[in-house]
Formats: structure tokens, C-alpha cells, sequence
């Protein structure tokens, strides 16, 4: 017994060292680079199949999504919010006015190390539209499909970077979201019944559509659109720049950042209810192509290497967040209700 105790000491001592590990010390890019092409595949390939029946909000398709965003939370090691009992925010049928089923928005969670009531929400929804009447299944391999995926591998670069004794400064919700296909329902519910209080909420990163190269930039994996990024907070836009000028030199596309922009991209994703609330939001999109919320939106046409570089800088900019000494200052809040 003795022997035994005096072999652990030592091991506990290590371990202790590693949980005090200081942030500054750590190399993001190690971390960042157990995002990789080949997990998203293997992920995607499963998550856009026609076994997952479109995601439907609601319908058994989108329960099997769910099912499997959990799976892999506890295969990596990512826990609930301490405010709940597991994975699942609910929603009743009642807040879709009995329009749609039951469905449920999917929360994991990493607590801070100093500043843990203050939070960063990265999203993505994971819902799509389903089958049609002639069965024709709309697998959503880019929309409701990419993102999500994307934000798992988010997900396991910041538990290896715990395992590995740097747990960041703020807490993270990876916030997976249900009902964005029926008017952003899910992200509504969710700000509106917050785990943690929306002001303790320091930006929202949100994931939308980002593994496929439009015609604009056919030929090129190197390029992302960024929505919303100088809405709210001049300091999150800097961040974002610089982040990207530091670890990843992408072409950061601001075309549908124009106010004036036509498509209005910057209300029609899940960050919106959080711009609504003056939270910070950046908004990471691909653009759109002509399989647009159609049958062939399908996993073999996904760029999965700029699936990979996109979820890398959505990660690395996350960590800046986190990890920086003071929260992020919103300098152009406006009156809002939202929430109300």
C-alpha cells in the first residue's frame, strides 16, 4: 500500500500541474490542428445521411441528430451546463403554438478557469426541412449539416486543450440549435430561457453554411464571409482580423456585411437573436450555390478542406475571446426589445 501511494504522489503532482498550466503559455494551433478534413467527413457523411430523414424540427430525424451531437460530447469529454440535468433544452410543442412537435436545442459546456460567469456562445443550428411529399430527402450537408459539425470538432480542440492543462479563462456554451429552418425558433427559445444570464454572454460565434465554395470563389478553399463582425463591438472586429492575419491569412469577404446588402444575411441566421440583445456576434458563412435547400445538398459535395480552415478560425477567435484579459467592450449597442 505504501509503495503504491508513493507512485501516485508524484503522478498527482503532475496532474495538479497541468489543471495551473498558465493560457499564455499555450499554442492555439496545436489545438487547432486536431480540427481536421478527415474527422468532418466521417462526421458529416453519417449527419447528412438519408437515415437522419432531413433533420425535420421536431420529427424523428432531427431526435437522431440530437442523439448523435450527444454521443460525441461524451465521447470527447464535453459536459452539460451545470444548470442542467443533461444535454437538452426542450422546447414545447406550446412555444411553436402547436405548429411543430416537441424539439430540442443541444447544449455542451466548458466552465472558466477566472471568469466563469462570463460566457461565449458558439452556434450552429443542426436542424433542416425534412422529406417532401414525393420523398424526396433533403439531407442539408452544407445547411444544418456543415456548421454543426464543424462547431463538434470546435468542441474537441478545446477538451484536448483542457486535457492538456489549459482550461480558458471564460466559459463556452457549444450551442447546437433546433427550429433555425422555421424562423430561427431555436436561438429565440434559447435567449429568451438563457442557461446563464445574456448579459454574462460576451459574443456570439455562429456557423452557418460553411463547407462549400460559391461561384464567386470557385476554385479557391481559402475564404470565408464574415457577417456582423462591426455591428456591435469595433474591438471583436479587430480581434477577428487580427486572429486571422496571426494564424490563418484567409480572404475574410465582407460582402454581405453592407447594410444595404439585399439578401439581409445578417437577420437570417441564429445570431440575430443575440445581435438582438447587443451581443456581439460574428457569422461565418460560405455564400450560397445552386443546391440551396434542394435534395442534392449532399455530403460528397462538401469542401471538406474549407470546412477544416473555417472551423479553425471560428476556433482560434474563440480562444482570443476567452483567453483575453478584459470582456470585449460594445461600443455601438441599440435600443432593443428583443427577448421581450
Amino acid at each position: 500500500m505504501k509503495k503504491i501511494l508513493f507512485l501516485a504522489f508524484p503522478a498527482l503532482l503532475v496532474a495538479c500541474g497541468a489543471q495551473n498550466k498558465k493560457i499564455e503559455n499555450a499554442d492555439p494551433m496545436e489545438f487547432a490542428n486536431t480540427i481536421t478534413a478527415s474527422e468532418l467527413k466521417e462526421h458529416l457523411y453519417t449527419f447528412a445521411s438519408d437515415e437522419y430523414e432531413g433533420r425535420n424540427t421536431g420529427e424523428p430525424g432531427q431526435k437522431k441528430a440530437a442523439e448523435y451531437i450527444v454521443n460525441e460530447y461524451e465521447k470527447i469529454g464535453i459536459k452539460t451546463p451545470k444548470a442542467m440535468n443533461n444535454y437538452y433544452q426542450v422546447i414545447p410543442t406550446e412555444y411553436f403554438k402547436g405548429k411543430l412537435k416537441a424539439s430540442e436545442n443541444v447544449l455542451g459546456f466548458i466552465e472558466g478557469s477566472e471568469k466563469p460567469e462570463e460566457v461565449l456562445v458558439i452556434s450552429s443550428h443542426y436542424d433542416h426541412v425534412g422529406v417532401d411529399d414525393k420523398g424526396n430527402i433533403y439531407n442539408g450537408a452544407d445547411d444544418g449539416g456543415s456548421g454543426p459539425m464543424g462547431l463538434l470538432e470546435i468542441a474537441e480542440a478545446f477538451a484536448e486543450a483542457k486535457k492538456a492543462g489549459y482550461t480558458p479563462k471564460r466559459s463556452i456554451l457549444f450551442l447546437h440549435l433546433t427550429g433555425e429552418e422555421k424562423g430561427l425558433l431555436g436561438s429565440k427559445y434559447y435567449t429568451q430561457n438563457p442557461v446563464m444570464p445574456l448579459e454574462n454572454t460576451v459574443a456570439n460565434l455562429n456557423m452557418d453554411m460553411i463547407g462549400r465554395i460559391d461561384p464567386a470563389h470557385e476554385g479557391n478553399d481559402n475564404y470565408i464571409y464574415l457577417i456582423g463582425s462591426d455591428r456591435l463591438s469595433t474591438e471583436l472586429h479587430d480581434l477577428s482580423e487580427e486572429v486571422n492575419n496571426k494564424y490563418m491569412n484567409m480572404e475574410l469577404d465582407y460582402k454581405y456585411n453592407d447594410e444595404n446588402d439585399p439578401n439581409r444575411f445578417y437577420y437570417r441566421s441564429d445570431h440575430y437573436n443575440f445581435a438582438k440583445n447587443n451581443i456581439p456576434v460574428i457569422f461565418y458563412f460560405n455564400g450560397t450555390h445552386a443546391d440551396y435547400h434542394k435534395p442534392t445538398d449532399t455530403a460528397e459535395k462538401i469542401s471538406y478542406s474549407a470546412l477544416e480552415k473555417r472551423a479553425k478560425l471560428a476556433f482560434l477567435t474563440a480562444w482570443e475571446i476567452v483567453n483575453r484579459d478584459a470582456r470585449l467592450v460594445v461600443d455601438k449597442a441599440e435600443e432593443t426589445t428583443a427577448g421581450k
